[in-house]
């Protein structure tokens, strides 16, 4: 039975990434995951394991391309998250490479006034 090797690599990074990153209330977790189709992001706070604000791209039109749809991502998130008076965040790439469409909604998480 073959095993998909690039998936199990990325299971390792994230659970050696999730051993040092921690959220709370105040500082909660962004966490990231990047499907073939869609991007994920979602504010956790690992105490209660709760999660406090959420944001995808599913609803999005397809006439953009994957990057700037992680871009819209990052964006909405940042403002449901001011919502709830939320600025501080520490960043969980998922074991994901910190390029492309990860580092995209990353850094436009932080125009958007989230702080990491």
């Amino acid at each position: 039975m073959k095993t998909n090797i690039k998936t199990e690599k990325r299971a390792r990074l994230h659970k050696k990434i999730r051993s040092r990153v921690s959220g709370t209330a105040e500082r909660p977790r962004l966490a990231v995951f990047r499907s073939n189709r869609y991007m994920y992001a979602q504010l956790i706070d690992d105490v209660r394991g709760v999660t406090l604000a959420s944001a995808s791209d599913i609803a999005l039109e397809d006439k953009v391309t994957k990057v700037e749809r992680a871009k819209t991502v990052g964006k909405n998130l940042a403002t449901e998250a001011k919502k709830n008076k939320i600025t501080n965040v520490v960043f969980d790439r998922g074991g994901f490479s910190y390029r492309g469409r990860v580092r995209a909604l990353a850094d436009s998480a932080r125009e958007a006034g989230l702080i990491f």
